[in-house]
């Protein structure tokens, strides 16, 4: 059963910043984790736990408990794949597919009743009741309040650089809706940053 330790063991830290500073080192790593080497995935978690936990917070709607539970899922889902790992790619693209797919996984499996259903004013209220208008918002937590779908074409196509054909393919959805959904996010985020300027 795989496991990650705390970070803090010397020999791991330092196997992970080698793992940064040079691709041979990190293919060494990747080869070894493929093997079944255990501390050399723990040293590869190490190196990119924080930008895969990135893409997956923002996809999560920035709620952590959630973005951590799908991050770890990811790192779960890339050890038991990594023997068919081919290198085609370099290994933090693979791995940061994946952890986008498994966080798409996750939205797709979510009850989209859930969502606000179209209802914008409903969007413009924060969780606790309170209205938006006169809340500092930054642009993470603005990102973070969009409804799923809206919210996950948004990070694919703005953030990560996916084309709609790619975000319409993994959401299961229309390359159109992708687009509309994108122009929806897009018009929510200017009118709710914009009405906190005034």
């Amino acid at each position: 059963m795989l496991t990650m330790t705390a970070p803090g063991s010397e020999a791991g830290e330092d196997l992970a910043t080698a793992a940064q500073d040079d691709p041979a080192s990190e293919r060494s790593l990747v080869a070894a984790a493929a093997d079944g080497d255990q501390r050399a995935f723990e040293c590869l978690y190490r190196t990119h736990v924080g930008r895969v936990h990135a893409v997956v917070w923002r996809l999560a709607g920035g709620i952590e408990a959630r973005a951590e539970e799908i991050t770890q899922e990811a790192f779960i889902r890339a050890w038991r794949a990594l023997p068919g790992f081919r290198a085609d790619a370099a290994f933090s693209t693979w791995l940061h597919r994946l952890a986008v797919n498994t966080a798409l996984m996750a939205l797709r499996s979510r009850n989209p009743a859930n969502e606000s259903g179209g209802h914008e004013d409903d969007l413009l209220h924060l969780d606790d009741g309170s209205s938006c208008r006169g809340v500092a918002l930054d642009l993470e937590s603005a990102v973070a309040r969009l409804p799923e779908r809206a919210r996950a074409v948004l990070v694919l196509h703005d953030v990560e650089g996916w084309k709609h054909e790619e975000i319409a393919q993994q959401l299961d959805m229309a390359v159109g809706t992708s687009k509309a959904q994108l122009h929806r996010a897009r018009g929510l985020l200017r009118a709710w940053l914009e009405g906190e300027k005034t």
